[in-house]
């Protein structure tokens, strides 16, 4: 890549995430069947592709937010034919949308008990995929990967989303995030690998999250 190639996608990334130096744009204006997402729909396009390529039994979501992903991902599971959700927030969303897939579990996602409900609920299941979306300070977001990698089957994803914080381009005043954690995670464990395939569309909220464990 280019450096002018380079500057131009940094600031794609900036225009979608700001209308002004500090008025949050497009990405808190985005949704799926009415529900807010919060996320690139080229990073829910990626999901599509690893979706119907692992065929996960299970995905367990941190971050539930409006709900919006969760719901998306119970659609692609629809479609797919197989799957379900448990998605986990400390709150519920102010209008939680509903499907038979979809399971809302309330609690911090690194408590023990939550943690060991999810554990109990992914027994037996595989494929399994993980996507990590609540807290984003690096101690929380590494406390949830080492909470629950081991529940990533061989060949699927733990999805590590909005590595692109503290400035890796977007808001750089918020201190040691995601991408802090996956090189900190890496640095204990070597089951996983960046799988840099998933950023092929240039513009993404999660750069070298995309994290495949290793068959």
């Amino acid at each position: 890549m280019t450096y002018q190639e380079a500057q131009i996608i940094r600031a794609f990334h900036e225009l979608y995430y700001y209308k002004g130096i500090y008025e949050r744009g497009t990405i808190t204006n985005t949704y799926w069947m009415g529900v807010g997402t919060e996320k690139c729909p080229l990073d829910l396009w990626i999901y599509q592709e690893i979706l119907h390529e692992v065929k996960p039994q299970l995905i367990i979501e941190t971050g539930t937010k409006h709900g919006g992903s969760a719901l998306f991902l119970c659609h692609m599971c629809d479609l797919l034919g197989i799957g379900e959700v448990v998605t986990i927030d400390i709150a519920s969303p102010t209008k939680p949308p509903e499907h038979s897939r979809l399971t809302y579990i309330r609690g911090s996602s690194t408590a023990p008990d939550i943690v060991q409900s999810v554990y109990d609920r992914a027994e037996g299941k595989s494929p399994v995929m993980v996507i990590l979306d609540s807290d984003h300070s690096m101690s929380h977001v590494l406390g949830e990967m080492r909470a629950y990698h081991r529940l990533v089957t061989p060949g699927s994803y733990m999805i590590v989303e909005d590595t692109n914080v503290n400035g890796h381009p977007v808001m750089p005043q918020h201190g040691p995030g995601p991408l802090e954690a996956v090189q900190a995670f890496f640095r204990e464990n070597q089951d996983f690998e960046v799988d840099y395939s998933r950023e092929k569309f240039l513009m993404t909220c999660n750069p070298c999250g995309y994290l495949r464990k290793r068959t």
